[in-house]
């Protein structure tokens, strides 16, 4: 798997800015195959960061319904970085 392919999109919503200011982590939404080394040595080498800890989760798709129709949105993989005290990832700033 390329370097690439790992990190889909970095996630900015409430809890995730929450986990920013108390323990400087930051949340992506990855590849579903990828591992935590992977995640590990991505954001080390793309951010020029220091990874402490990650954490990943697979998030359930959810039910939406249509009318009578009902269906089921994809599910996805979550993992949670956190970094080395005094390290930062710049484009999450100001959110």
């Amino acid at each position: 798997m390329k370097h690439s392919d790992v990190l889909r999109r970095p996630l900015i919503t409430e809890k995730a800015t929450l986990l920013k200011g108390t323990s400087n982590a930051v949340c992506f939404e990855v590849d579903g195959r990828a591992n935590k080394k992977q995640i590990q040595e991505v954001v080390e080498k793309l951010f020029k960061v220091k990874v402490v800890e990650v954490r990943t989760m697979n998030v359930s798709g959810k039910v939406k319904r249509r009318g009578r129709t009902a269906g089921l949105r994809p599910g996805w993989k979550k993992a949670v970085v956190t970094l080395k005290a005094g390290d930062k990832i710049e484009f999450f700033e100001g959110v």
